[in-house]
């Protein structure tokens, strides 16, 4: 049986039936126990903070220790790849073992990869945390379309095929990205448009063309801390099928208040995933649970 099977509590066997679409899973996590996400970002003054070595089993038991968190309260996590490849072989173990509690809490798991390229190497890259056979299987990842998001197709056929989802990157809130992102195409049939702009627009064309009921499956991650505006980007009203879903970093301890969320995403804030990491991590063990349970009330405020 496929995860994706197991995550929706469908006992159709292998072969018998395609995967729950990503989008889908996302629709009735949101409806059960809302948008807020989880960041698993084992910084090493995270991990002294912790009380933890900064090591792969550091990494690990912080990861665990999250998961255990937030089970139960939210359906999302996402961990920073990054944190856990620095440990090299020991640190992917630890996150295999982080993964694998978030697959046994019931929760989705975005992983914060950022991977891009094309070819048959940004398959492989899906195929390294898509596919059902891999130990690094996950829900979600991020990809970065500097090659242009039709370098992807490979991923996002991937996606299709396991019930997966995507969320490629758009307007990110790092100060170094708004000259390339609001940088103007000159050339083809996106003349005109910002590049954050020809990302969304190739995202939203291709959720619409998927035949999704709601939420579609590949999103977009746009900074919370942005004037999305001065990207080209007009969110104020929304499809009414196959909706855009939105990773939205930079809530908590980047400035961007959950109370906003209307406002800073329109039409289409009720897909987006109001990622939280060091707001909620830098309380410690002892009160990372009601943390996170404070962020849920916030959000589901904001939700209205």
């Amino acid at each position: 049986m496929s995860r994706a099977h197991e995550q929706d509590g469908s006992t159709a066997a292998v072969g018998l039936a395609a995967p729950a679409a990503f989008g889908d899973r996302l629709g009735d996590v949101f409806s059960v126990r809302g948008q807020v996400c989880v960041g698993i970002d084992p910084h090493a003054w995270l991990l002294t903070d912790w009380g933890l070595p900064d090591t792969a089993a550091g990494a690990e038991s912080f990861g665990r220790q999250v998961v255990a968190a937030a089970a139960g309260q939210v359906g999302l996590v996402k961990p920073q790849v990054a944190f856990y490849e620095r440990f090299g072989s020991a640190g992917y173990l630890a996150l295999e073992r982080v993964l694998a509690d978030a697959r046994a809490a019931g929760l989705l798991t975005i992983a914060d990869v950022k991977r891009g390229d094309l070819g048959t190497s940004v398959e492989a890259y899906g195929q390294a945390w898509l596919s059902e056979e891999s130990p690094l299987e996950v829900d979600a990842i991020t990809v970065n379309a500097y090659m242009g998001v039709g370098s992807l197709e490979p991923v996002f056929s991937l996606a299709a095929q396991t019930g997966k989802g995507i969320f490629v990157l758009a307007a990110t809130s790092n100060p170094e990205a708004a000259a390339l992102q609001r940088a103007v195409i000159a050339e083809g049939n996106q003349t005109g448009q910002s590049v954050a702009q020809s990302v969304f627009g190739a995202v939203t064309e291709r959720n619409a063309r998927s035949g999704a009921s709601s939420l579609g499956s590949v999103g977009v991650v746009l900074g919370a801390t942005l004037d999305l505006a001065t990207f080209g980007l007009d969110l104020s009203v929304a499809p009414a099928r196959g909706l855009t879903p939105i990773l939205a970093p930079g809530f908590g301890h980047q400035g961007a208040q959950v109370a906003d969320l209307k406002n800073l995403y329109g039409g289409y804030a009720e897909g987006v995933i109001v990622s939280e990491s060091r707001s909620v991590l830098a309380v410690g063990p002892d009160r990372i649970k009601q943390a996170i349970a404070r962020r849920v009330v916030e959000a589901g405020a904001a939700r209205g």
